[in-house]
């Protein structure tokens, strides 16, 4: 056989050979006879490519290659990619800047949520700036919430997607050897491309979210770390089309239920980390079912990303759930009903004497919350999280009960530690709810005196000196 000479290189469109020298520089040559040498012939791969034959999508799909390759981290995410994703898609349908009559209005209704707000509960404003941002704004204000809320699990997702992955490659690359004229073995370009399609995943999410919120904590945890309200004008307008509502009306609506989200988030500060820390521990006990994961692979190209990506939102790398982490997944649900609940109580109570149709925004609101919408399920079969709080109405009857009983303070001071949270059988039985605590108090008041009784109570009588 003769050895592949300049002659060859000749065949390859002069689209794939800039491809190619944008990958290997001047160790090109030296590829192409690698290539050739393990079977793969690039004038094939040139026809299979479907390269544009316009220079400018050309560019721009070497710059997308050269920045694959250039990149240097290793986390399971690639965050690059995620932004671009998520800003193109926040983007696609319009995003134009923001008014000033948009920025006053936002900022005003969000002044008079904080006035109506102070008559219905205890917990005071959330003290940080009322901002009003639109739909790129939001995703580059919010991104670095979603690396905390799903690297963990991509993380494990990662190490299995790239394993078998790396059994899928085409003859000759999956040796573990070096591709000339790179500094990547195939392992490292495999996590490579993994940690791309998961930005591509989260990039989709968070572009398609940004399209769909009204402020900053719609999905039911907080995207901002500092206290703060937000509003996005443009997801709002869309929202009022149509509406029998008047749109300030609606504006008002919202800004009351962001405002009463940034109130709990802010004050009590438990209860983003308690939140988290449930997503951890979900994420922690991640199994990957490896058949069902080399049967799907066996199906796309594992060098295709899009394809990848596509294979991802039919939620075919859906992780194996264990006891643990369906205990876990319960947890979350309560969890993030009870906020939703909460929040869902506290601005009707506040809209109800001031807007004419708050009781029809907000069956509409929880409709729209409890349905969830594209990028809520994309998440879920990205990560396999719900963020969608089925029970938010059994929980906002909850509050309601709790409230007519005890009264605000008495609601509102449920939140002051996490043990007194409202269970899954409270929200079965809210009528019982006191019932119990009263009970379960009883049988501590029991054990403390037991244990009294045990190690002897070595509290000294009063005397006549302590009054």
């Amino acid at each position: 056989m003769s050895t592949p000479g300049p002659s060859d290189d000749a065949e390859i469109p002069q689209e794939w050979e800039q491809m190619l020298r944008a990958m290997f520089g001047a160790d090109t040559e030296e590829a192409l006879r690698e290539l050739r040498a393990r079977g793969m012939d690039p004038a094939a791969m040139a026809a299979a490519s479907g390269l544009p034959n316009d220079p400018a999508l050309l560019g721009q799909v070497l710059a997308q290659v050269r920045r694959l390759l250039a990149a240097t981290g290793e986390g399971p995410v690639n965050w690059d990619v995620a932004h671009d994703v998520a800003r193109q898609v926040a983007s696609a349908e319009g995003d134009p800047s923001l008014t000033t009559s948009q920025v006053r209005s936002a900022t005003e209704a969000m002044s008079v949520a904080e006035l109506w707000l102070d008559a219905v509960t205890d917990l005071p404003p959330a003290g940080g700036p009322a901002r009003v941002w639109s739909r790129s704004e939001w995703v580059e204000q919010t991104l670095p919430s979603w690396r905390t809320l799903t690297e963990p699990v991509a993380s494990s997702l990662s190490v299995a997607l790239t394993s078998v992955l790396a059994e899928h490659l085409p003859p000759g690359l999956s040796e573990g050897t070096a591709i000339p004229g790179t500094s990547n073995d195939p392992n490292h370009l495999m996590r490579q491309l993994g940690s791309v399609v998961f930005g591509m995943q989260v990039g989709q999410a968070a572009g398609t979210l940004s399209r769909e919120v009204f402020g900053a904590t719609d999905i039911g945890l907080p995207l901002v770390r500092e206290p703060s309200t937000v509003l996005v004008p443009s997801n709002i307008a869309a929202f009022a089309e149509g509406l029998d509502a008047p749109a300030e009306e609606v504006t008002l609506f919202l800004a009351l239920r962001e405002a009463a989200h940034a109130r709990l988030f802010t004050h009590v500060t438990w209860l983003r980390a308690h939140l988290l820390g449930i997503v951890a521990a979900y994420a922690r006990g991640i199994t990957i079912d490896s058949s069902t994961l080399e049967e799907a692979v066996a199906e796309i190209d594992p060098t295709n990303p899009e394809a990848l990506q596509q294979a991802l939102s039919r939620g075919i790398f859906a992780p194996s759930t264990t006891a643990e982490q369906d205990a876990a997944l319960a947890r979350l649900e309560t969890a993030l009903a009870l906020v939703e609940g909460w929040v869902d109580e506290v601005s009707a109570a506040a809209a109800l004497p001031h807007l004419p149709h708050a009781v029809a925004l907000r069956e509409m609101l929880r409709r729209r919350r409890a349905a969830g919408g594209p990028a809520e399920e994309t998440f879920a079969t990205l990560v396999g999280l719900e963020l969608r709080p089925r029970r938010s109405r059994d929980a906002a009857t909850l509050w309601a009960h709790i409230t007519a009983t005890g009264g605000t303070s008495a609601r509102d001071a449920v939140w002051d530690h996490p043990d007194l949270l409202p269970t899954a059988e409270d929200l079965d039985d809210p009528a019982g709810y006191q019932r119990r605590r009263d009970e379960s108090a009883e049988e501590h008041a029991d054990l403390d005196r037991a244990l009294a009784e045990i190690f002897g109570d070595e509290t000294p009588e009063p005397t006549e000196h302590d009054g």
